[in-house]
């Protein structure tokens, strides 16, 4: 009898742990998930680009995805990037009349203000090919978030086949010093600049002094102390990161106008 009661008690303690521990996990995923927007919302507060524009550029790039997806050849590999409804296309396509396609469709799009056209008549890129490309985004916006004198926020970043496009809404000193820190990440081949030129000191919706760009003090914190379980320091060499001559960066040349219709009260 007395060992029944242990048992039950066991259990019951059992059960009461599990619960516990799947109410903390719940709770942890709920704070993450609330930390989440509250980033994403930071994230928004300091776009340069007007909150229709937002709209309107999420808008434009589901219609454009769609209408490619459907008109399009198998054969094609198309990305669609929008910032302040400029639409930059990127990837491969078959053939010229693709990639003509390709740009006319976009220009269809209503609030379409500009076309960039960056599509090579190519094979389709394959998996490590992509793979690739967004490792190199990933280094590039690192790079950008260490990099003083610029907000990373200020700059969007599109990788094909090794060549990084960068977009946003900046003045030539930015747009310069951000496109020189791309073309010095390793494994770059040329930078194109699509940018969007300011004045000093204008913004759309947000004032200078955001901190949104800063990179996270947490990471560099946790950079600067040991890693509980690190393999000892004594068996690694140290080894100074790969570098490379800067890669070439350039003004796109495919700079088409767009069609834009503006709908009511824009």
């Amino acid at each position: 009898m007395n060992a029944n009661r242990v048992t039950k008690t066991l259990v019951r303690a059992m059960l009461a742990a599990g619960m516990a521990a799947s109410l903390a996990v719940t709770l942890q995923g709920c704070v993450l998930a609330v930390a989440g927007a509250a980033g994403g919302g930071a994230l928004m507060a300091t776009d340069r680009r007007t909150l229709g524009a937002q709209t309107e550029d999420r808008e434009i790039q589901v219609k454009a995805y769609s209408q490619i997806s459907s008109d399009l050849p198998d054969g094609s590999h198309v990305d669609v990037t929008v910032f302040n409804r400029r639409v930059l296309l990127t990837g491969e396509v078959p053939d010229d009349r693709s990639k003509q396609l390709a740009e006319a469709i976009v220009k269809a799009i209503n609030n379409v203000d500009a076309v960039i056209n960056e599509l090579a008549v190519a094979p389709k890129s394959d998996f490590t090919d992509r793979a690739n490309d967004s490792y190199l985004v990933a280094r590039v916006k690192t790079a950008l978030i260490q990099e003083k004198g610029i907000s990373a926020n200020d700059f969007k970043v599109v990788s094909e086949r090794g060549n990084i496009y960068l977009m946003g809404l900046v003045t030539q000193a930015e747009g310069n010093l951000g496109a020189d820190v791309a073309s010095r990440v390793p494994g770059v081949m040329k930078v194109v600049k699509v940018f969007q030129y300011i004045q000093p000191g204008e913004q759309a919706t947000v004032a200078a002094s955001a901190p949104a760009a800063s990179a996270p003090s947490s990471a560099q914190s946790a950079a600067a102390e040991p890693t509980v379980g690190a393999v000892p320091s004594s068996s690694i060499t140290a080894q100074p990161l790969q570098q490379q001559a800067p890669a070439p960066v350039s003004d796109s040349t495919q700079v088409r106008p767009g069609n834009a219709k503006k709908g009511a009260g824009q």
